[in-house]
């Protein structure tokens, strides 16, 4: 399976990091060895010394697919979820000043918990999904899907011109304002709507 993932797809958190506002969707790729499961603690890697949580939903793709045309999207994925896109912000930026590629400060081991996943049927309308983060308890991100630059059907329209999709491949579709740094000791809570699916801690 391969994880893909939107960058800027919240106009608050491309403005809290000063970055153009996309005509199109931001791709970039996760490997497998990202993921990390059952609430198990998301260890610190030693090359950065500024790891900021990004919660996005997630989808799970449930059929093979390409060049999708974005009304029929909604046929390719049958439950959505909530994870976290850890990136290693230093990193990024000294990759961003050089122009190389970034791959390195998104796609590192450990990089893409994810926590429970719910069923289509659960939502009433993909464009109206309350979703936010806690850490140690205090509200650090709120989005809801209708704030999204790129909504999910024109995501997966997108992504599927260049990559088959396939059963079991997740879609990070990006994350609202709110980013920040982790700390070792700290808890994550992640939540669609009021329901808890990720609690994990940082070491």
């Amino acid at each position: 399976m391969k994880i893909i993932a939107i960058g800027r797809n919240y106009a608050k958190h491309i403005e809290e990091l000063e970055n153009e506002r996309p005509e199109q969707p931001v791709v970039f790729l996760k490997p497998d060895t990202a993921i990390i499961k059952n609430n198990l603690p998301f260890y610190l890697p030693e090359f950065s010394n500024d790891v900021h949580h990004e919660v996005e939903l997630v989808l799970k793709i449930n059929k093979e697919g390409k060049f999708i045309k974005k009304e029929f999207a909604h046929r390719y994925f049958g439950e959505i979820g909530i994870g976290i896109d850890f990136t290693a912000r230093d990193v990024q930026q000294r990759c961003k000043e050089k122009g190389l590629p970034w791959e390195i400060a998104k796609a590192f081991n450990g990089s893409a918990p994810i926590g429970g996943f719910l069923p289509v049927s659960d939502f009433k309308d993909f464009a109206d999904i309350n979703f936010h983060l806690d850490i140690n308890g205090k509200l650090k991100q709120k989005g809801n899907t209708s704030t999204m630059l790129f909504d999910f059907g024109v995501i997966i329209e997108y992504v599927s011109q260049f990559f088959t999709l396939k059963k079991g491949d997740l879609i990070f579709t990006g994350t609202p304002a709110g980013v920040g740094k982790v700390t070792a000791g700290d808890r994550l809570e992640a939540y669609i709507e009021d329901q808890k699916l990720m609690d994990f801690e940082i070491k």
